[in-house]
C-alpha cells in the first residue's frame, strides 16, 4: 500500500505595516490678499464705516451743558447719557439695553443673516479701514502679492513701514477715543500733551490700541473665523427663508471660461473667473454652498455683477436670496413676501415691548435716589429732654443737571420727628450723605422695632421718594 503524498509546504508572504498617515489638526495660515471691488453692497459698507467712526470718534467731544455727552464716570459711579444721569441702582436700564441688542440681533438675523457681521462690527469695520490704507499705500492686489513675494528692497522697507506706522496711529487714537468715554476727553486730552495720564488710562489705550492693530491689521479674517462664536451658533438662527448670500447653481452650472463672443452650449453662466473668491475678505468660494465663514458682506455679489454685466448676462447669478426662494424660482417680491413670518413676528414683538416698556420707566423715572443705612454704633439712646433716638445715614443722589433742595421727613409712629438733618441741597449729579436723627417721646410706643419711612421731596415738588426704615425701641 503506497504512502499518501505529504502536503506541499504554505507560502508565507510578508506584509509590511503601512506608514502612518501624517494628519494636520490644524491649516495653515494663508494670507488673503482681499481685492477691491465698487457696487451697491461696496458703498453701503463704506457707509457704514463712516456713520460707525462718526458715532465713535465723535460723540465724546460733544457736550451736554457743562458736561460731556457721553461719559461713563466709573471712579465716580455715574453714567451721562445725554440728559440722563444715572448710577449703579439703574443697572436695570443696561440689563435693558443688552436684552434689545441680542433681540436686534436675533431679528437681522433671521430676517437677513449676517447683517451685523458685514457691515457694522467693530472687526469688520476696522479691517476695511486698514485694508484701505494697504492698498493706498501698497498697491492693488496684484502689487501686494508681488510685494510680498520678493526680497527686501528700499522700496519694500519704505511702503511696509509707512503702512504700520499709520496703522499704530489709527489704532492709538481708537484707544485713546475708548478711554475718552470713561475718563473726559478733553481732560484727557491735556493730560496727554503734558504727559500726565494715569497709568489705568494709559494701560487701556494701549491695550485697546494694540489689540485693534493686531486684529484689524494681522488677524482679520480669523477673527470671524476661528474666535467669533456668532460664526459658530448662526446657523441655528437660519431657516429657510432667510435671505443668505446664495450662488444659483441652476443657472451658473456648468461653469467654464469663455469669450463674450463665443459659443456657450452647454455651459451655465458662470465663467469661472474666481473673481467673487478674490473679493471675499474670508477668503471663500460662494459657489461651493453657504459656510460658517461667510459674513454676508456682498463683495462678491458686486463683483459676479460686474461680470455678468461685461458679459451682457442678467445679474442676480450671486445674490441675496432665500433656501425656499431659490429651490421655487421665487420672484423678489414673493421673497420679500416671506419675511413676515411668525419667527419674526415674535421677535418684532417682544423688540417693540421691551423697547416701550424702557422708555415708559425712563419717562416716569424719579431723577432722585435715596438709601437709608442705620448707624451701627448705636442703636437707640436717651438724648435730651427724655426723648428716644435713632440715628440714621441717608444717601441722597440727585440724578438732575441742576441743584436741588431736598425736605426730608418721617412717618409711620405718632410723634416721630426728624431732630436734625431735615432739609439740605445737593449739587447736580451728585450724592451727598447726611446724618438724620429721629426722636419719640420716651414711653409713647411699645418695645420693639417699628417699621417708619423716610419721605424725602423736592422743593420744586418733581421728585418724591420714600424708603422704609426700623426704628427701635429698648425694653
Amino acid at each position: 500500500m503506497s504512502a499518501s503524498p505529504r502536503p506541499a509546504p504554505r507560502k508565507v508572504i510578508p506584509i509590511a505595516p503601512a506608514e502612518a498617515a501624517s494628519v494636520g489638526l490644524y491649516e495653515a495660515h494663508r494670507k488673503i490678499y482681499a481685492r477691491s471691488i465698487q457696487g451697491v453692497f461696496a458703498r453701503w459698507r463704506w457707509a457704514m464705516v463712516f456713520l460707525t467712526q462718526i458715532v465713535f470718534y465723535g460723540l465724546p467731544w460733544f457736550e451736554w451743558g457743562q458736561r460731556q455727552m457721553v461719559l461713563f464716570d466709573l471712579a465716580a459711579r455715574r453714567f451721562y447719557l445725554f440728559g440722563l444721569v444715572l448710577y449703579p441702582q439703574d443697572l436695570i436700564y443696561l440689563t435693558g439695553l443688552l436684552v434689545v441688542s441680542a433681540l436686534l440681533l436675533f431679528l437681522f438675523t433671521a430676517v437677513a443673516g449676517r447683517l451685523w457681521c458685514g457691515y457694522a462690527c467693530p472687526q469688520t469695520v476696522y479691517t476695511q479701514m486698514f485694508m484701505w490704507v494697504e492698498e493706498k499705500i501698497e498697491g492693488p492686489r496684484s502689487a501686494r502679492m508681488r510685494l510680498d513675494k520678493g526680497g527686501l528692497s528700499m522700496e519694500k522697507g519704505v511702503k511696509k513701514s509707512f503702512k504700520h506706522l499709520v496703522w499704530l496711529g489709527i489704532a492709538l487714537w481708537t484707544g485713546f477715543t475708548f478711554v475718552g468715554y470713561f475718563t473726559p476727553i478733553r481732560e484727557l486730552g491735556m493730560d496727554l500733551l503734558q504727559g500726565r495720564m494715569g497709568s489705568w488710562e494709559v494701560f487701556w489705550a494701549f491695550f485697546y490700541g494694540f489689540a485693534t492693530y493686531g486684529n484689524a491689521g494681522f488677524m482679520r479674517e480669523q477673527v470671524c473665523k476661528y474666535m467669533c462664536p456668532y460664526a459658530r451658533f448662526q446657523g441655528a438662527m437660519f431657516d429657510r427663508d432667510t435671505l443668505i448670500v446664495s450662488y444659483d447653481a441652476a443657472r451658473g452650472e456648468a461653469r467654464g471660461a469663455r469669450g463674450k463672443q463665443q459659443d456657450r452650449t452647454g455651459l451655465g453662466d458662470c465663467i469661472d473667473c474666481t473673481l467673487c473668491v478674490q473679493v471675499c475678505p474670508t477668503g471663500i468660494d460662494i459657489r461651493e454652498g453657504l459656510q460658517y465663514e461667510c459674513i454676508g458682506c456682498g463683495l462678491c455679489v458686486d463683483a459676479c455683477n460686474t461680470v455678468m454685466a461685461k458679459m451682457a448676462y442678467p445679474p442676480g447669478l450671486i445674490r441675496y436670496a432665500t433656501q425656499n426662494g431659490m429651490a421655487g424660482r421665487w420672484s423678489a417680491r414673493q421673497v420679500l413676501r416671506r419675511v413676515l413670518r411668525p419667527r419674526v413676528l415674535v421677535y418684532s414683538a417682544l423688540l417693540a415691548a421691551l423697547c416701550l416698556g424702557l422708555l415708559a420707566s425712563l419717562v416716569v423715572r424719579t431723577p432722585l435716589k435715596v438709601d437709608v443705612v442705620r448707624d451701627r454704633a448705636s442703636l437707640a439712646r436717651i438724648a435730651e429732654g427724655g426723648m428716644l433716638e435713632n440715628v440714621y445715614r441717608l444717601q441722597l443722589m440727585n440724578a438732575t443737571e441742576r441743584p436741588q433742595r431736598y425736605a426730608i421727613s418721617v412717618s409711620g409712629l405718632d410723634g416721630l420727628s426728624v431732630a436734625a438733618g431735615a432739609s439740605l441741597e445737593v449739587l447736580p449729579a451728585e450724592s451727598r450723605w447726611v446724618a438724620v436723627r429721629l426722636q419719640l417721646p420716651y414711653g409713647t410706643a411699645p418695645a420693639g422695632s417699628h417699621t417708619v419711612h423716610f419721605d424725602v421731596r423736592s422743593e420744586d415738588g418733581a421728585s418724591h421718594v420714600s424708603e422704609k426704615a426700623i426704628f427701635l425701641v429698648p425694653r
